[in-house]
């Protein structure tokens, strides 16, 4: 079985946490500049997950920034994971996003429908508290 992998945040880059269960959220922010990341980390235990996943895997996105290599970091995150839809399970993405900032909002729905990946988008007050 997959291990749990909780990754702290930096000033630059998001929380993550990696639930064997099914829960993998991504919080904070994301500033991340090539080469600082633990985006390899992130996608070897994404596929090692995909063999044995959840029958649901709920993924909690809750960022209040994301430069241009995070979104890029975060598409492949989330279509590795839609892999778990070709094993008959059930993959949910749920996408916070304060109520005042339509950037990130719009990124989320480019993503959602350049790549065909369902979103159901969350408005917040407060992006740091939710989730």
């Amino acid at each position: 079985m997959t291990e749990y992998l909780h990754i702290l945040p930096t000033d630059n880059t998001p929380e993550v946490v990696l639930d064997p269960n099914g829960v993998l959220k991504i919080k904070g922010r994301g500033l991340i500049g090539t080469g600082i990341d633990n985006s390899v980390q992130v996608y070897r235990w994404i596929d090692n997950y995909i063999l044995d996943a959840a029958q649901t895997t709920y993924v909690i996105i809750a960022l209040e920034y994301l430069n241009s290599y995070s979104t890029t970091i975060l598409v492949n995150i989330l279509k590795k994971l839609s892999q778990v839809v070709l094993h008959r399970k059930k993959l949910v993405i749920q996408w916070y996003y304060e109520e005042d900032d339509d950037d990130l909002l719009e990124r989320g729905e480019y993503v959602s429908s350049s790549f065909d990946i369902p979103i159901t988008f969350i408005v917040t007050s407060d992006i740091c508290t939710c989730c």
